[in-house]
């Protein structure tokens, strides 16, 4: 029998409206991280995971980070080893049952462990289901603007682990949340919890402090109580110590090894192998002079210019609203003031002014931090939400947040350092290529420069191999890059002339449309070129002039040239 949808209430279309928006806007997110996406965010979407743990796993040549090294470790490997490490795990396993992806071994080594972070992504989703209504909030307005979002889309998909440290803050949210604040327990998961985000990012703490104070001090009639939160405190003790205890130990014997019985003491060899990486996590970037090396940036950058790239209106309103909370908290404070004639004298939900300080006081400690980047930020996206889910929108702001996060998509998904992963895919193909009967060994020396660092499991070439060198000259002097190409192909060049050779080889370049004009000037002689578009480096971006020339394939692209040795 057909439905009458006249006789379907207003609020009932509107929220299967919204379900079926949710929805496909989440089968967008899967299929966004299949595509895949092109775009490199920040080297430490995969030297922070995959590059080590394909290394370490399935025995691939890798370059392995600072932060990896036995010498001072930085960075835990457990949750490493659950992202990547358990995707890669499958793959050794397929391995081993003669189950092989040769051909699209980049593809696999690149989509397989970004699935699995896009798959946890849905906890956020989950999340602001259960938690949107005891906060205050319009639950299908912040489900879709949090499925909309373009930090959902390209970071949320990502094996970075600013991404794990949201997902992390979406359980402490889910745990806390004010309807759940007497569910019996939940202690000890908050306890785990925390514990695993502060190993994963010790920057966790700050955004977990208010969630965490305002669980542990609330009592059931709403007040704070001294007492509870000090009982509270005490009772996350046991699951964060035993939590903390299973990374220590499994860092120590990554990192350091088993422990042995010689003639040196037991306990001696525990204070000087144990390993404690968000304390060494903490000594480096509290030293101003690492810091330096990274870049500094004044206070204000997160709250003006990062949160806006990656929230926009969101943010800029919360920021606003936020304003007139305060000024209409200090009226109160001076009810005799002059200015008071006007005041709105309606008071303050109490869970909106908490979710505030949920938002804000984490931005605030994150930015007395010299070193800022937008992926920082990322999990304030669950908050941002929630808070902005009760405004009210015109169609044209509606709009616009659509508009500014199909821009968000568009750069950050395949434009920004967005032919680096396929001339990777290409290489692969080349490098992996085998010769015809009759023909030498191939033998290749691939230069980067003026490219982010290239991952080099993407390759798929096993620890050991000699058959390819991989050269990262970054952000290379342009002015001396033509002497290091030469000298690099005059090196290579005498072994193409040797007696008796057994391999011949090849030289590849790679090199952002940019610097076309300085590689072409070098007097070299190519044999073939590939070029992989779009590609913009903001390091190296190309000039207005340059963009209107007509040629804009070759300044948004990335250029694979192979030069005649």
């Amino acid at each position: 029998m057909p439905v009458n949808m006249k006789n379907v209430p207003c609020c009932l279309i509107q929220e299967m409206g919204a379900k079926t928006l949710w929805a496909s806007l989440s089968i967008l997110r899967i299929a966004w991280c299949l595509l895949p996406q092109t775009g490199y965010l920040h080297p430490d979407e995969f030297f922070q995971s995959p590059e080590v743990m394909a290394g370490d796993i399935l025995d691939l040549d890798i370059n392995r980070p600072w932060e990896f090294l036995p010498t001072f470790p930085c960075r835990t490997v457990v949750t490493p080893l659950l992202t990547s490490g358990a995707a890669f795990w499958i793959i050794k396993l397929l391995h081993q049952l003669d189950f092989k992806v040769t051909s699209a071994c980049g593809y696999v080594l690149l989509v397989l462990p970004r699935l699995l972070i896009t798959l946890l992504s849905f906890i956020l989703d989950y999340t602001v289901f259960h938690i949107a209504p005891a906060w205050g909030s319009n639950r299908w307005n912040a489900m879709i603007l949090l499925a909309g979002s373009y930090v959902t889309l390209v970071f949320y998909t990502r094996t970075i682990s600013n991404a794990m440290e949201g997902i992390f803050l979406s359980v402490i949210l889910l745990l806390t949340s004010p309807e759940k604040i007497h569910k019996a327990k939940s202690h000890h998961f908050i306890g785990i919890i925390l514990a695993a985000g502060i190993f994963n990012r010790p920057t966790f703490a700050a955004f977990a402090l208010v969630p965490v104070l305002f669980w542990a001090g609330k009592t059931k009639d709403c007040c704070f109580s001294y007492q509870s939160f000090v009982t509270n405190v005490l009772k996350l003790l046991p699951s964060s110590f035993s939590t903390s205890i299973i990374f220590i130990s499994a860092d120590t014997l990554w990192y350091k090894g088993w422990l042995t019985f010689t003639t040196q003491s037991f306990m001696d060899q525990i204070f000087q192998k144990t390993v404690l990486t968000p304390l060494n996590f903490l000594k480096y970037n509290l030293n101003p002079d690492n810091l330096a090396q990274h870049g500094t940036h004044p206070p204000i950058t997160h709250v003006v210019v990062n949160a806006v790239v990656l929230f926009g209106i969101l943010h800029v309103s919360v920021v606003f609203i936020f304003l007139k909370m305060l000024k209409r908290f200090i009226m109160k404070l001076f009810p005799k003031s002059q200015c008071n004639n006007n005041q709105n004298k309606e008071g303050i939900p109490q869970h909106t002014s908490l979710l505030f300080l949920i938002y804000f006081v984490p931005l605030i400690l994150l930015s007395l931090v010299g070193h800022q980047e937008p992926r920082f930020l990322i999990p304030l996206l669950l908050p941002v939400v929630l808070l902005y889910s009760t405004c009210y929108r015109t169609g044209k702001m509606t709009c616009a947040i659509a508009l500014f996060n199909i821009i968000g998509a568009l750069f950050f998904g395949f434009l920004h350092q967005g032919g680096l992963i396929p001339s990777l895919f290409h290489i692969q193909q080349i490098v992996q290529s085998k010769p015809t009967p009759g023909e030498s060994l191939n033998h290749h020396t691939i230069l980067f420069t003026h490219t982010y660092m290239p991952p080099k499991h993407l390759l798929c070439l096993n620890r050991g191999q000699t058959h390819t060198d991989v050269v990262d000259l970054a952000g290379f002097d342009e002015s001396q890059l033509c002497q290091k190409i030469i000298e690099i192909k005059k090196d290579i060049s005498r072994e193409n002339v040797l007696p008796n050779k057994k391999n011949r080889h090849h030289f590849l370049i790679i090199f952002p449309g940019t610097i076309a004009e300085v590689v072409e000037n070098c007097g070299l002689v190519f044999t073939g070129e590939v070029v992989f578009a779009p590609h913009l480096s903001m390091e190296d971006p190309p000039t207005l002039l340059q963009l209107l020339g007509g040629n804009i394939k070759k300044y948004l692209g990335l250029h694979v040239r192979e030069i005649d040795v």
